[in-house]
């Protein structure tokens, strides 16, 4: 049946700031963001439950789940205004919308937000690098307006309900789609930037001193930095671990230094 108990602008920020500091806390292989979900929810399930339908709706909300963190807010507050007004009788349709949509939402937000933080966190950090303080105040203004915009968007999901997500599913696709290809364009542009190698080693005979970091160089300038990402990218494809292969670059760095190959 239909219940009467709204809520407060108090309770739609109390599960924002539960979806924003615990929905990964309690990431696990088994549920991953099962857990997150319910832990955000909990204060508006005790409201709005009581008993056995309390227990049934947790157990519904801690079931498997799974999306981007930066767009899940617009789940929740599409859940918060189906079980607002329908109360136990909207578990299948919350547990449809929530099914439905962690797919597209995960690929758009995962692709599009890590775009933007890679991007911009690149030019930051390359400022910064230079001493130019201006990075770090770039950094810190980009995540809190990702911060902001995250917060946003429950409340405005809540508002508009489940029309917000009407005919929605093919057009995430299609940002996904684009947004990985910019990615992949925009990273491949940053690779020469950002990572530097430079060979130390010289040829000498004679009066004649040949520098092999400039022949490569005449070859293809930053032929070295796309060669080792490509290697690295290898690698991940092969299931070694990103922290392997950081302390592998670190130890390959060292010893390269030492023996005067890299400079």
């Amino acid at each position: 049946m239909k219940i009467n108990i709204k809520l407060t602008k108090k309770d739609l920020n109390r599960v924002n700031l539960r979806w924003l500091l615990g929905s990964q806390i309690c990431w696990n292989y088994e549920k991953m963001q099962g857990q997150g979900y319910l832990f955000a929810m909990l204060p508006i399930l005790l409201k709005l439950y009581k008993g056995q339908e309390l227990k049934e709706m947790m157990r519904y909300h801690n079931q498997f789940y799974n999306t981007s963190p930066y767009l899940g807010g617009l789940v929740l507050g599409a859940d918060l205004a189906m079980e607002e007004t329908e109360g136990y009788k909207s578990r299948d349709a919350v547990s449809g919308i929530k099914t439905g949509l962690m797919g597209s939402l995960g690929g758009v937000g995962d692709s599009l937000f890590v775009l933007v933080t890679t991007i911009l966190g690149s030019i930051a950090s390359y400022m910064a690098i230079n001493g130019r303080v201006l990075g770090v105040i770039i950094w810190l203004i980009v995540n809190l307006l990702i911060i902001v915009g995250r917060w946003k968007l429950l409340n405005l999901s809540y508002e508009k309900g489940t029309s917000l997500f009407q005919g929605i599913s093919t057009k995430l696709d299609a940002m996904t789609d684009a947004a990985t290809i910019l990615g992949i364009t925009v990273i491949g542009a940053l690779v020469p930037t950002v990572v530097r190698v430079n060979l130390a080693y010289t040829y000498n005979e004679g009066d004649v001193v040949i520098s092999m970091q400039s022949i490569i160089d005449e070859l293809m300038p930053s032929l070295l930095p796309v060669g080792i990402v490509a290697f690295i990218y290898v690698l991940l494809g092969k299931k070694i671990t990103s922290t392997r292969i950081i302390i592998g670059i670190v130890l390959l760095s060292v010893l390269a230094f030492k023996f005067n190959i890299l400079g």
